[in-house]
């Protein structure tokens, strides 16, 4: 009866242990993957703050853009325009 006794424990013991590491290791695999997923989370938001930002820009830009006086100014500095008979001098930094 020893011997069967001390055979169930060494099973029970057996199977516990492959229990207990299968759940660590399951444990770890999640907590990685909530590591990365909160990793992913919070680039995506920096690049919608960023978009944000730059839509926030543009439409200044466009409403800036309604008004002749702005549109002559930006064509001339962007896309270096002229009128006839005028000349332009572009300095670089």
């Amino acid at each position: 009866m020893n011997i069967d006794g001390n055979i169930s424990k060494k099973i029970w013991f057996g199977v516990t242990a492959v229990i207990f590491v299968y759940t660590a290791v399951l444990t770890v695999r999640n907590l990685i993957t909530v590591i990365k997923v909160e990793h992913r989370i919070g680039r995506l938001e920096d690049q919608r703050d960023h978009f944000r930002a730059r839509i926030e820009e543009d439409s200044t830009m466009l409403r800036r853009l309604d008004y002749d006086e702005y549109l002559e100014q930006y064509a001339r500095e962007k896309f270096h325009m002229q009128r006839p008979n005028e000349y332009i001098y572009i300095m670089e930094d």
